[in-house]
């Protein structure tokens, strides 16, 4: 199944709460046109949220609320994990990373939007890098 809608890693999506109006008006603008996102991503993005930037639950709820209203939500899987092994092992990148790589690949994506990864970097054929926040 092909999916014409990008990825966003959880970085991505915390821009949007960025001091950096730049980068908070590229998030946006990038978050605006829809894409998928797992609950992974959810989950981290509440945890930096809570911990970093010292959002209430109610603040993280109101702001994911908006999220999810734009985004496609993918579940986590035994297939997920498994695959997301496989990745981490190949690439070298971090578990999370790689989770967040895999339900891009599951999802049938071809652009994770992603800073933490190498930027124009092809996973498996198919699904291309891509940080949003580099000069153009």
């Amino acid at each position: 199944m092909k999916i014409d809608r990008p990825f966003f890693d959880t970085n991505v999506l915390l821009y949007l709460l960025s001091e950096d109006n730049l980068k908070a008006d590229r998030a946006e603008a990038i978050i605006a046109s829809g894409g998928i996102i797992s609950v992974q991503v959810l989950n981290e993005f509440a945890s930096v949220a809570s911990r970093k930037l010292r959002m209430s639950y109610v603040e993280i709820r109101d702001v994911l609320a908006t999220i999810r209203a734009v985004c496609q939500t993918q579940a986590l899987t035994v297939d997920t994990h498994d695959r997301g092994l496989d990745i981490a092992e190949r690439f070298g990148f971090s578990l999370y990373d790689s989770m967040i790589v895999s339900s891009a690949l599951q999802c049938g994506c071809s652009v994770l939007y992603s800073e933490d990864m190498q930027h124009n970097q092809k996973i498996d054929a198919q699904l291309l890098v891509i940080n949003p926040f580099l000069d153009k």
